[in-house]
Order: structure tokens, then sequence, then C-alpha cells
């Protein structure tokens, strides 16, 4: 079983077959594809391939959000599991898709998906930001680069193209202007040379 497959996708294919009789019984062969699926049965590679981080990794931004996302179920619906909204939310980023097809992936309703990316964003921003991104003095720094002959800066910029293998999933969002496959680098450093902001990204 390709376990890669989305479920959504999956269950329409069955759902057609169903309706033109070529099945007896119209049955989502993923069904629960999140909780039984990718939980239980996805290795890391398939982690990384989805969501760009390992599964480990996944966790332990789940422990360190959890204070601001986890909620109680009501008496209407169980609330979405800490797990399944940060989830939510790096599929989203990681992906071109629309919430509309998100939601099919999760089984969430668009709006639910619009409302997990806005929490998880702000819980990140509130509890994770001032630990990973750690701004000097600005007035340091621009002291340092007139030092070195560079009045009224700020920061050093650098933008590179790394060459990289065909990707296997939307392949065509890594050919740069010059024809080949590969990331964008860029970084920003100090007077001093360290690196206070990097990004990489397909071109």
């Amino acid at each position: 079983m390709d376990t890669d497959v989305p479920r959504s996708t999956a269950c329409g294919v069955w759902e057609i077959m169903g309706v033109l009789g070529q099945v007896h019984a119209v049955e989502c062969p993923f069904l629960d594809w999140w909780d039984h699926i990718v939980l239980q049965v996805w290795d890391d590679s398939q982690w990384l391939r989805n969501f760009h981080v390992c599964r480990a990794t996944f966790m332990e931004l789940c422990d360190l959000l959890s204070p601001a996302l986890k909620r109680n179920d009501t008496k209407m619906r169980a609330a979405l599991t800490v797990e399944k909204q940060v989830a939510i939310t790096l599929w989203k980023l990681a992906t071109p898709d629309s919430y509309w097809s998100v939601g099919n992936q999760f089984e969430v309703g668009k709006s639910t998906v619009g409302a997990a990316v806005l929490q998880v964003a702000s819980a990140i921003i509130d509890r994770l930001l001032s630990k990973v991104v750690i701004l000097g003095n600005v007035q340091t720094i621009v002291d340092g680069f007139n030092a070195l002959g560079f009045p009224n800066c700020s920061s050093g910029y650098v933008f590179s193209l790394s060459p990289i293998l065909t990707p296997e999933h939307w392949s065509s969002q890594y050919i740069n202007r010059k024809g080949y496959f590969s990331m964008v680098l860029q970084a920003v450093v100090d007077h001093k040379g360290c690196f206070t902001d990097i990004s990489v990204d397909g071109w």
C-alpha cells in the first residue's frame, strides 16, 4: 500500500467506483489517515518529504506549543489535538494546497484550517520566537559597521543559489532562471560576521 497517497484523493476514487457499480461496498482505504497512517506508519523520510521536519522534531515542536494550543472537548465536538493543529499548519506552509484541500486531507473544514494556522503561528511567535531569534543591539551593530567603513549599515546581506538533485515533488518550483535545480540561500550577518537570519527555500 502506498501510504503517501493523499487520503482525500484515494477516497474520491473509491467513491466514484462505488457510484459506477465497480465495487460492492464503498469503503475508504485511508479512513483516519492522520491517526492510523501518518502517526503510526510513516517513517522519517515520509515525514521530511511531507512536513519538512522529522517525526522527533515535530513531536518536540508540539510539546513546546502544547500549553498555548491544548483545547478541551465540548459537548458538541472533540477538540483538535495539538499534533493535528501543528500538522495542518506545517502541511499548509509546506505545500501550495488551498485551505479547502488541506481540510479534505485532515477531515476538517477549511475554516478550521485557517484557525489552526493562525493559532499555531501565534503560538510560535509568543512562545518560541524569542528563544530562537536573538537580535543584537542595533546601535552597536551600526557602530561596528561604521568602524569597518560602512556607515549607516545595520546588516550584511548574502544571496546564493545552491545546486541540488532533482526533487521528487514539485520539482518545477526548484528550477532557477539559469535552468538548473537549486535552493535559494539568503543570509544576514552583523558587523562581526555572526548570522542573524538565514532563509532557505525553493526558487
